[in-house]
């Protein structure tokens, strides 16, 4: 299945958008609303926290009386811990098998207040956050909710911040005017990205063939770097020795096609097999054939292994080398000389730009600007040499 992580802060306007995708077929996996079930009169859950907090946590009606859980768990660091020990365990649980009864080409859409403040973007083929300014949540907070312009503002204050939810945010939707603005943006969204994303992850399909296209350097590159090599890390965490963003997309200034390039370092290809079908579920396809890099200086090529991005609007090479070649370290140390000596990063602008022109496929491309580059590797080495770099 397609896992889509869907967060906002509070008054956003979350609820819009997850209704609008569960008409479209999304499968709602509501964590607050499980977080309240695992605690239902005759539950496990209530009966742990009765033990911990004792019985007046409960209200006259045998229901959990939250106001009286809040002001137990959350006076100290040790009892909120206590708390989030007793309902995490059932909640994670009750969601795993929420998750398990979505068929193999569901979309499950995860809704989760705290995804930023809980780490748990990595998780997700995708995360979605909804958006609205901080007045226009307080309004909606007090006339629709009926808090105090106090107690909403101390809300939104206790939360995670734009910068912080707009570091995970894969797709952000601007929930600040008329529904249907956003409600248009989620159809869209929909249409052209979720239904084609997990369709290629589910039938393995290979992605398009590109066209030699540069653009300008997009500034926002790193942080949608940053959020696939999270996922990367969790995926090849303990298998992995390093994961990295490499290639053109990782030097300001040097226009690139716009395909972000990673790199996954292990001890032995025998490991990337055995994480192989794991990246492909998680929306990193496994290419078909033998890939393999160009030795520097003659002998056997450099064998690798090469997964592609599955989600169509977010194009992503990963590249998969072993310790055994040196082509790993070379990938860094090429980029890490580009983004140090303007001068060459110019150049190769250059035949980048003659190159891209002249060729129709990204493979004739390719082959026509290595010759550059293995001269650049040579360069490169010097340069670490003078310098010092290592990887």
């Amino acid at each position: 299945m397609l896992r889509v992580g869907l967060s906002g802060g509070i008054g956003a306007g979350k609820s819009t958008v997850a209704a609008r995708l569960v008409e479209h077929g999304a499968v709602h996996v509501d964590a607050d609303a499980i977080a309240r079930e695992v605690v239902e009169p005759g539950t496990e859950g209530l009966a742990k926290v009765v033990e911990a907090f004792g019985a007046d946590v409960l209200g006259e009606d045998g229901r959990l009386n939250r106001p009286a859980l809040a002001a137990k768990a959350f006076a100290d660091e040790d009892s909120r811990r206590l708390l989030n020990g007793i309902l995490h365990p059932l909640i994670g649980a009750r969601t795993a098998e929420r998750m398990a009864e979505v068929p193999p080409d569901g979309i499950v859409l995860h809704d989760v207040p705290l995804l930023v403040e809980g780490g748990y973007a990595p998780n997700y083929h995708l995360v979605v956050i909804v958006d609205a300014p901080v007045e226009t949540r307080v309004r909606r907070l007090t006339e629709l909710r009926g808090m105090s312009e106090a107690d909403a503002r101390a809300r939104i204050k206790a939360q995670a911040g734009d910068e912080q939810r707009r570091a995970v945010a894969d797709v952000w939707l601007d929930n600040s005017g008329a529904a249907e603005d956003v409600l248009s943006e989620v159809d869209r969204l929909w249409r052209e990205r979720l239904v084609p994303f997990e369709e290629n992850v589910r039938l393995r399909r290979p992605r398009p063939l590109m066209p030699p296209k540069l653009v300008p350097y997009d500034g926002t590159w790193p942080a949608q770097a940053a959020r696939a090599l999270a996922r990367l890390r969790l995926l090849t965490a303990g298998r992995a020795l390093r994961v990295d963003h490499i290639g053109s997309t990782s030097v300001p200034g040097l226009p690139a096609k716009d395909v972000l390039d990673l790199q996954v370092t292990v001890s032995t290809l025998a490991q990337a097999d055995e994480f192989a079908d794991v990246l492909s579920d998680a929306g990193f396809l496994r290419a078909e054939g033998e890939w393999w890099d160009d030795p520097q200086g003659g002998g056997e090529r450099w064998e690798k292994r090469f997964h592609y991005g599955a989600d169509p609007a977010r194009p992503v090479n990963v590249h998969v080398r072993s310790t055994a070649t040196p082509a790993w370290r070379l990938a860094l140390l090429f980029a890490a000389w580009l983004r140090a000596n303007p001068d060459e990063r110019d150049a190769y602008a250059e035949v980048k730009a003659s190159l891209a022109k002249a060729h129709a496929t990204v493979d004739g491309y390719a082959e026509a600007k290595q010759s550059w580059v293995n001269e650049g590797f040579r360069r490169a080495e010097e340069w670490a040499e003078r310098t010092g770099w290592s990887a």
